[in-house]
């Protein structure tokens, strides 16, 4: 695979066999995230668990201190004081059957956050097929399935991230954006870790944490040392 010269010359900064601190880490994401645009800071994490079985699957969502950097759109699908609540904290679009109709009809998913309340999955149930596969379809324990709908606006609002296991036993997530700098992206790390050590399955055995990496969206991968995170 060729890169560009922008890559090239990034990468020369990283080196490939190195195992760094995250303070030194999310400096080079900085210093190496030079595209034209605010590129985000991505942290990948391989875990020790296998996600096959059900009793090792680790999965959640934090409020990251200093948000995403991202505009989140927001669908609610309540009714009546849900509704409301929904509306004051800001979601884009509140509704009910109209809204799963549109999604269900249309293919509509122009957001990045669906919440709603429990009396509700009965209809949103419906929508797995074209939710599922976008990873919009809402959950108990991302906290998108919930009575406080108000609340569940406003932590999307300001920057609540779902963390949870792919295939390959990796989460993926975006911590900011390069603009943040460092120190910002330090706190947003340490809280996204912290929520990773504590949802730690009882049925995992051996080093939880294998491997962990941060890049910006252009920039290179950069290692961090796994030993540094309580096992």
């Amino acid at each position: 695979m060729k890169h560009g010269k922008k890559y090239v010359d990034s990468a020369k900064l990283v080196e490939r066999a190195k195992l760094y601190d995250t303070n030194e880490a999310l400096a080079l994401c900085v210093k190496t995230g030079s595209a034209k645009f605010d590129e985000s800071v991505e942290v990948h994490v391989k875990l020790g668990v296998d996600s096959r079985h059900a009793d090792q699957q680790v999965r959640g969502a934090i409020v990251l201190p200093n948000g995403t950097g991202k505009s989140v759109r927001v669908v609610a699908i309540c009714k009546g004081d849900a509704e409301k609540a929904a509306q004051a904290a800001g979601a884009e679009h509140v509704g009910a059957e109209e809204l799963v109709q549109k999604i269900q009809s249309e293919g509509w998913v122009d957001f990045d956050v669906l919440i709603t309340t429990p009396d509700m999955m009965g209809l949103v149930g419906r929508l797995g097929k074209v939710l599922g596969p976008r990873g919009l379809m809402p959950n108990p324990k991302a906290g998108t399935v919930t009575q406080d709908i108000g609340k569940a606006v406003t932590e999307a609002k300001a920057g609540k991230i779902e963390y949870r296991l792919d295939k390959t036993n990796i989460i993926h997530c975006v911590i900011g954006k390069v603009s943040f700098g460092a120190e910002k992206l330090q706190a947003n790390f340490d809280a996204l870790l912290d929520a990773i050590v504590k949802a730690k399955p009882a049925a995992a055995k051996g080093q939880y944490i294998k491997s962990c990496v941060v890049a910006s969206t252009m920039g290179p991968g950069v290692k961090i040392n796994p030993s540094k995170f309580a096992q």
